[in-house]
């Protein structure tokens, strides 16, 4: 009786489906800078514009990346660059929000 070997796919912590998903990687990638551009300004209360309005933009684009996204090696990198957004659009918001100085 021979017992036929089947052949599993390698184990992937990232679970990629193999297939190209050039939106959502995309997505990925400017929520990513997003969030990085608006964690490290607002580290500057001067500053504020900047951080206030990438990390809503970041939030909104990781947001949007969550929905159509398709596999894990997306959502995990969307998830951090969604945090890293939010803190700067918090502190951003803080320090005198998207229009502090400017309109008003």
């Amino acid at each position: 009786m021979a017992q036929t070997m089947r052949s599993r796919p390698p184990v992937s912590l990232l679970a990629t489906d193999g297939r190209p998903h050039p939106l959502q990687d995309t997505l990925v990638a400017v929520t990513v800078v997003l969030g990085a551009l608006a964690f490290v300004t607002a580290m500057f209360a001067n500053l504020h514009l900047i951080s206030s309005w990438a990390g809503l933009v970041g939030i909104l684009t990781g947001a949007y990346g969550q929905y159509i996204s398709v596999t894990t090696r997306e959502r995990f990198p969307l998830i951090l660059g969604m945090g890293a957004s939010a803190i700067g659009f918090f502190l951003g918001m803080a320090h005198g929000g998207l229009f502090g100085g400017v309109v008003g």
